[in-house]
């Protein structure tokens, strides 16, 4: 069996915390780069990733409003985010998870 490689952020995603949901697959993410988005799982997504409180999410956010929303485009593990603890790739948010 092959080990599946961890997904990282790349580039203009960042690393965020899930702090509220609002609805409709919308939460407020707390964002590595020290900026609170409201942030929604995309529609293929939908029933893939089941987001909540307290999760550890990465975000893309959009072109436009890019400090105010984004895209929720994955979804870590318990053992991910202790592996990512670890390796200390979490930047502002390290100590609220």
């Amino acid at each position: 069996m092959e080990k599946e490689k961890l997904r990282l952020p790349e580039d203009g995603e960042v690393f965020g915390v899930v702090k509220q949901t609002v609805g409709a697959c919308r939460m407020y993410v707390k964002c590595d780069d020290d900026k609170i988005r409201l942030c929604r799982v995309p529609g293929h997504l939908t029933r893939k990733i089941w987001v909540k409180v307290g999760d550890v999410v990465i975000v893309k956010p959009w072109e436009a409003q890019g400090d105010e929303r984004g895209d929720i485009v994955h979804k870590y593990t318990p053992t991910e985010v202790l592996w990512l603890k670890k390796k200390n790739l979490f930047k502002k948010i390290g100590d609220e998870i």
